[in-house]
């Protein structure tokens, strides 16, 4: 009868240390996928300013513009949380959108070989962050399907485990890649 209890106990151990262990794994995958969007996103707030840099010459009468993606960067650069970053990041997008809209209207900034290698290197960097945003948002999942299903929630709640936030994108016209033209 020992044996049959102390067998039950040990069955109970290792399912509590099992989960225990999951529910850190999926934590550590969720703060990695965090890390490859937030080097992503970096890369882009470093190139912003070459950007600018390069049309301002050209587009002296689109100031606002430049001044809006100046501030929009600096909060971007702020953010300090997956919610606040998402809102930073649509505002961020939808003025380089415009950006590069508005370029469409300057022929000489278009053929500016500077200019075509930044928005290369632009499309590039957006690339990377839609497919960092992707694997951070499967990694969310996963985590939180771990935090929410039984038997496991009692283990997470248990050592407060939470739930993480997925990284959306507000502006239905700012969730597309950003089309840039040659």
């Amino acid at each position: 009868m020992t044996y049959i209890i102390f067998g039950i106990i040990t069955i109970i151990l290792l399912y509590l240390i099992t989960s225990y262990n999951n529910l850190v794994k999926k934590k550590n995958m969720v703060e990695e996928g965090w890390s490859s969007i937030d080097v992503q996103l970096k890369r882009r707030s470093n190139l912003i300013p070459n950007i600018l840099n390069s049309v301002k010459g050209y587009m002296s009468h689109e100031k606002n513009l430049l001044e809006e993606i100046t501030k929009l960067r600096s909060q971007s650069d702020a953010a300090d949380n997956v919610i606040d970053q998402g809102k930073a990041e649509s505002s961020l997008s939808g003025s380089l959108l415009n950006l590069f809209a508005v370029a469409e209207n300057y022929p000489e900034l278009k053929a500016n070989e500077n200019f075509l290698d930044l928005q290369k290197q632009l499309q590039q960097v957006e690339d990377d962050i839609q497919m960092a945003r992707r694997y951070y948002n499967g990694t969310v999942r996963n985590n939180n399907v771990l935090v929410e299903s039984f038997p496991t929630n009692l283990v997470a709640n248990a050592f407060s485990f939470e739930k993480a936030v997925f990284f959306e994108i507000e502006d239905q016209k700012v969730r597309d890649v950003p089309k840039v033209e040659f």
